[in-house]
């Protein structure tokens, strides 16, 4: 017997509503499946959306390299010519603001990636459509959960909570050399963290722009576990330079609960472990870290998903940088101290409302 779609849709109505239905209609079709709960269905859809991102961060670029790489063997081939065309053509598109879709950063599988954790954003000052921001976000963790829910979805309302103004998150430029990949980051706003993107950015792009820089990088992973508070600051004052040079404000952001997702082995300072741990990062320009977190099925066993536990990112107070196109080392001195003062300031007011004793510190490394 032939059954048409519409046949199908009167035997069948959930099954019909997730087929044709938006994203916000998967869990009321998911609930007409009478074995399945509501708390059963949500919770297994946060696991999917948490997945998918564990494993494009992990893989996706050298999967897709791999798999274009077989097509061009394939009778296929013509497809992956195609493509490799558009990229040679597309190849620059990163450095001059991406190609951001609020299409895919309106999915509702973000909503479910925020709700696993859950994450949260929190304004804490306005931000001026006429001015230009670097926000620097820390700490690291490992994956950098929280910027990228927060700055590259509008899972947890970011464009609600700052109109008119863009946030883009700058992560590793290798990361646009990798086939599909680049496509899917750029589409929710991210762009390399080179000196290229970002003053293509603050210069070419207009006002209201803001830059997520995850100041500490592949360093402040290495140091990154359950309970401890630290950020690798110090010497990391490139930002402020770009910002001078712009005169971009400079916003400091700390994430409660962004160490806590992962556990992983922290060696020692001259041990074995870290020595290849920092060759790898200069040579590949990130650290290969040892981790766990919790089990596909079970969050007793080891596994690739990170622990539910809130990450809340608090967005400080923004601090006033002239623009000056050659600043002298005394004047990013100067700002760069500001901008650690500012950032142990906001640590401090927020920390005991999320989680952390009054007499932790935040160590500066």
């Amino acid at each position: 017997m032939r059954m048409d779609a519409k046949g199908w849709g009167v035997w069948c109505p959930s099954a019909s509503r997730f087929i044709t239905g938006t994203g916000s209609s998967i869990l009321s079709a998911l609930q007409d499946l009478f074995w399945l709960s509501k708390s059963k269905v949500e919770k297994q859809l946060q696991i999917i959306s948490v997945l998918q991102w564990v494993l494009t961060f992990l893989i996706m670029g050298i999967a897709c390299t791999l798999i274009l790489m077989y097509i061009l063997c394939t009778d296929c081939w013509a497809i992956a010519a195609l493509y490799l065309a558009w990229l040679v053509f597309d190849w620059n598109t990163p450095k001059k603001g991406g190609r951001r879709s609020q299409w895919v950063r309106n999915w509702a599988i973000w909503r479910y990636f925020r709700d696993y954790f859950p994450i949260r954003l929190v304004k804490t000052h306005n931000l001026l459509t006429t001015r230009n921001y670097i926000f620097g976000y820390h700490p690291h963790g490992i994956m950098g959960l929280g910027a990228f829910c927060n700055f590259s979805t509008e899972a947890t309302g970011v464009s609600q909570k700052f109109p008119g103004i863009r946030p883009y998150l700058a992560t590793l430029a290798g990361n646009f050399r990798m086939p599909i990949l680049r496509d899917y980051l750029m589409s929710g706003g991210i762009c390399p963290v080179n000196r290229d993107s970002i003053d293509y950015i603050l210069s070419k792009n207009g006002s209201g722009n803001a830059i997520i820089i995850v100041v500490g990088g592949a360093a402040e992973s290495l140091n990154c576990t359950p309970g401890k508070n630290s950020v690798t600051l110090k010497n990391r004052k490139g930002f402020v330079k770009l910002a001078l040079r712009h005169g971009a404000d400079l916003v400091p952001v700390y994430s409660f609960g962004e160490n806590e997702v992962y556990k992983q082995v922290i060696f020692e300072e001259g041990s074995w472990g870290r020595w290849v741990q920092k060759k790898f990062q200069k040579h590949v320009g990130f650290a290969p870290c040892i981790f766990h977190g919790r089990g596909l099925f079970s969050s007793n066993t080891w596994g690739l998903l990170p622990y539910s536990k809130p990450i809340t990112t608090v967005v400080g107070e923004p601090i006033t940088i002239p623009k000056i196109e050659n600043p002298s080392q005394k004047e990013v001195d100067f700002y760069h101290s500001m901008y650690v003062d500012s950032l142990i300031k906001l640590f401090d007011k927020y920390k005991s409302k999320f989680g952390l004793p009054e007499t932790d510190v935040l160590e500066v490394n």
